[in-house]
């Protein structure tokens, strides 16, 4: 059977079937559909005005690599007017942090963007490493996420940007969603699938993917040839994100339109008043000066319980009264710097930015 054309162009040879639409298209269509498919969302979600300083969140995997590839390329395109810059998080995991940053280095070169790399070591004395030689491979998730979310506001601050980005896509949003409505988490179905973030003290984040397949990013990085880190974290096998996960493989294969539903469905959630009425109001951690929603953020009582030999102490109702009974923590107890929080105040109730140009 002859090769189709291109459902688009009708000029050149279909080579893929997109797996979000199912069109068989060319090549230079999918580049050309992708990209615009990430500019309107920047556009139509108002993410950036002239002259914001943009801290791409860079791991060196598939999601990353395409994201600052894409933001360089529409920030030409568009003139979008934006200071770009790649920001690692080094979490300490041996056989694969240290060689994925490796690909980001030399993504620093291909891209010519500065590159900002803050360690876990550096910013809390632990690496993830010697945590899961402490408290095994069970919740060392719970470790890694609080503290990466916490570095990356850290290095940005540092680095001085308005704004960081990150590669979370479409099945990623979708697993989240998922997540939450298997733990019964109705704080954060409120606020899972909103595609731009701010706390008080913390800096504007967004998710320029949202709308993105997994499978496409890939299928994008492959055609275009571009350098990235391949493997899984070697941690990762044992989280929970992977039951969404597999769920979420499960259902697309069945109905690949089920990863944007979902994320769809996640957009309508809304929290009753009486459920948001017992939500903590946000605050600052008197021990470090991040956003936290009690007396101490979650990564300064994560960090107390390691160095007090009691990992579970910020994870679980026992392990916190346990904790409590040994009486206040000791004067030498190794804590997190202080955070200076930037002078960016928008939140997502400020008025409307100026929009970057269509």
């Amino acid at each position: 059977m002859a090769p189709k054309s291109c459902a688009l162009c009708r000029n050149a040879k279909a080579i893929l079937r997109r797996p979000k639409t199912g069109q068989q298209i060319c090549k230079d269509c999918f580049f050309r559909v992708f990209e615009t498919e990430v500019h309107n969302t920047i556009t139509e979600a108002r993410l950036f005005k002239q002259g914001d300083s943009v801290a791409i969140g860079a791991s060196g995997g598939k999601d990353s690599t395409v994201l600052a590839y894409v933001m360089k390329t529409l920030n030409e395109r568009y003139q979008y007017g934006l200071n770009l810059f790649l920001l690692s998080i080094d979490e300490g995991i041996t056989g694969y942090r240290d060689d994925s940053l490796e690909t980001v280095k030399r993504n620093q070169q291909q891209y010519d963007m500065p590159l900002k790399i803050l360690s876990y070591h550096e910013l809390y004395g632990w690496t993830m490493d010697r945590v899961v030689s402490t408290i095994g491979k069970k919740n060392n998730c719970t470790f890694c996420g609080v503290f990466r979310r916490q570095a990356l506001d850290r290095g940005a601050a540092t680095l001085g940007v308005d704004h960081i980005v990150t590669g979370h896509n479409a099945d990623d949003i979708a697993e989240t969603v998922l997540m939450n409505i298997m733990r019964g988490d109705i704080a954060r179905l409120g606020r899972c699938t909103a595609i731009c973030t701010q706390g008080e003290d913390t800096i504007r984040r967004s998710k320029p993917f949202k709308y993105a397949y997994e499978k496409e990013i890939v299928m994008y990085a492959y055609f275009k040839k571009l350098d990235y880190f391949s493997t899984e974290c070697i941690y990762s096998p044992d989280a929970y994100r992977g039951h969404a996960r597999a769920f979420l493989k499960d259902l697309e294969a069945a109905r690949p339109s089920a990863i944007i539903d979902i994320i769809h469905s996640g957009e309508a959630f809304e929290v009753k008043d009486e459920v948001r009425a017992t939500q903590k109001a946000q605050q600052t951690c008197i021990r470090c000066g991040y956003m936290s929603s009690n007396d101490l953020c979650k990564a300064c009582s994560l960090l107390e319980g390691l160095e007090r030999g009691m990992s579970t102490a910020a994870i679980t109702d026992k392990g916190r009264r346990k904790l409590e009974a040994q009486g206040p923590a000791p004067d030498n107890l190794r804590t997190i710097p202080y955070f200076h929080p930037p002078n960016s105040t928008i939140t997502n109730d400020s008025p409307e930015q100026p929009q970057v140009n269509d």
